[in-house]
Parts: C-alpha cells; sequence; structure tokens
C-alpha cells in the first residue's frame, strides 16, 4: 500500500483583485530568492484574509524560507486558509494532523480536512483518503469507500491511486478479486513510472495472473523497478538470472542484482547470492561485485 501523499511544495499563484498588489509583491521576491520581503508582504494580505497568501505564509513557515522553520505557525496559517475553503490548504493542513507536526496527531481531523479537499477534486486528497479507509485511520475501514475514492483519483491520472486500485483488485478488497483489473490498474501506474507497480506487474507475468504467463514481461518490469532500487525486483532479477528464466542465464549478473538487494536489507537476496556463489569462480565474482559497485555509482534521474 501507498503511503500518504506528501504536503505541497508550490506556492499559490492566483489572487484577489481587492489585495492584488501586496500577494503579487511577494509572488515576485519569492520568485527572486528574497523571502524576507515575500513573507512581509504576504503577511500583509493574509492579514486582511486572503487565503492565497495565508497558505503561502503556511508553507514558507514549513520550509523555513525568511523565517526559522516553524510547524506551529505553518499549520496555523494553513489553517486559517482551510477554514475559507482553500483546497491546498486544506490537504496540507491534513498532512500535518497526519503526520503530527505543529499540531497533535490527530487521524479523524486529517481525513476531514481530506475529505474537505477531496470534495473539491483534489486527486492527492482523494488519494489519501482512500488510503485512510483502507487503513482504519480517522475513520472505519470501509475497502468499498477506499475504492470509491482511489477510482475518483485515477479518473485525474493519479499514479499511487491507480497502483493502490490495482492492489485492492488483486487481494479482493471493496472489490471482486479480478486479476485482469489488478494488471489493468498496475499497468497504469507503471508506466508513469511507480516501481512498485512495475515490480507487482513483473510478478503477475510471472505467475500468470490476470495475463499468459510471460517470463520475458517479467524480467522487463524487474529490470524497469530495479532500476528505481525497487529491492523485491531486484532480488527477483536476480533469481531470474540464475534459473535463466527470460534471460540467458547468468551467475555474474544474478550476484550483482542479488548484491544489489543485500545491500539493502534483503535476507532472501543475500541467502540466494551465497547459492549463486558456490556456482561460480573467483574472477566471475570479482567481476560481478564490480558491476554491482559500478551500478551504485552511476547517476540516477
Amino acid at each position: 500500500m501507498r503511503d500518504l501523499a506528501a504536503i505541497g511544495t508550490a506556492l499559490a499563484m492566483a489572487a484577489v483583485a481587492a489585495l492584488a498588489g501586496d500577494f503579487e509583491d511577494g509572488s515576485r521576491f519569492h520568485e527572486a530568492g528574497d523571502y524576507a520581503r515575500a513573507i512581509d508582504s504576504f503577511r500583509v494580505a493574509a492579514a486582511q484574509g486572503h487565503a492565497p497568501a495565508q497558505y503561502n505564509l503556511g508553507l514558507m513557515y514549513r520550509k523555513g524560507q525568511g523565517v526559522a522553520p516553524d510547524y506551529m505557525q505553518a499549520a496555523s496559517w494553513y489553517e486559517k486558509a482551510a477554514a475559507q475553503g482553500y483546497g491546498s490548504a486544506q490537504f496540507d493542513l491534513g498532512v500535518m494532523y497526519a503526520e503530527g507536526q505543529g499540531v497533535a496527531q490527530d487521524y479523524k481531523q486529517a481525513a476531514f480536512w481530506f475529505g474537505k479537499a477531496a470534495a473539491q477534486g483534489y486527486a492527492s486528497a482523494q488519494f489519501n483518503l482512500g488510503v485512510m479507509y483502507t487503513e482504519g485511520k480517522g475513520v472505519a475501514r470501509d475497502y468499498g469507500r477506499a475504492v470509491s475514492w482511489y477510482e475518483k483519483a485515477t479518473a485525474q491520472g493519479y499514479a499511487s491511486a491507480q497502483f493502490n486500485l490495482g492492489l485492492m483488485y488483486y487481494n479482493g478488497q471493496g472489490v471482486a478479486q479480478d486479476y485482469e483489473r489488478a494488471r489493468y490498474w498496475y499497468e497504469k501506474a507503471a508506466e508513469q513510472g511507480n516501481a512498485e507497480a512495475q515490480f507487482n506487474l513483473g510478478v503477475m507475468y510471472y505467475r500468470g495472473q490476470g495475463v499468459a504467463q510471460d517470463y520475458q514481461q517479467a524480467v522487463s518490469w524487474y529490470e524497469k523497478a530495479s532500476a528505481q532500487e525497487n529491492t523485491l525486483a531486484q532480488t527477483s532479477l536476480g533469481i531470474m538470472y540464475y534459473n535463466g528464466q527470460g534471460v540467458a542465464q547468468d551467475y555474474v549478473e544474478a550476484y550483482k542484482w542479488l548484491t544489489l538487494a543485500a545491500a539493502n536489507g534483503d535476507e532472501v537476496a543475500r541467502i540466494n547470492r551465497e547459492i549463486v556463489e558456490r556456482k561460480m569462480t573467483p574472477e566471475q565474482i570479482a567481476e560481478a561485485r564490480r558491476r554491482a559497485s559500478a551500478w551504485i555509482k552511476a547517476p540516477r534521474r
């Protein structure tokens, strides 16, 4: 299950005409990196009840831009903007309640504010509300409602919701178990670069669940997830190379991928690496270690 979507990072840019001067000044100062003057300008507009300025103040207090980081001040300003129906503030305030930042951790309050933002069509809030219904945090666990909120977020192309909806279909939670639908949603998320979906899709091709069994496709998806340092995918890829499934058997590549996964604490990878090592020459082991080291040092996107 994917974690809650994180708090926002972008400043609000829309302004109410009557207060445009101070707000727009603050936006220009912020863009220029003059955070001290930006926060002064936002304060003037915020004091007059300007919700986007209140939100921006909250964001700057959270990030420590022009002021010392202060989660309590951030939450206070988010709350003022949220009370005026400002969706971004409602979402961020929900995250702060969920994580206990600047306020006492309170999942009911988190769910309340996510609900407010979700009703305005915020996909990240819809996703978070789905997670809370899935886990029973702040609300009674209700897989049906979780699915409903995930579906709303997937309609906006939200990758994490696509992955979670795939999980719900795979496990038969809130919907009838349906491997074909699970594969469909995993694929949607995987195509957007979601590593967990890429790994799960690889598993489905490996097992022939919702698709015809295809080891080459399994390897392809494991490779994509492994490139994003997904430990389970790296372990699976190492085993595929060891068994010669979907790829030519290659103990060096198997050892490399199992080494990378073991370095991230995967005990299954460590045990399998020991099995592979017994069949390798010292030269092969040295080459596999060199490849693993080079992979670690290579730049990532």
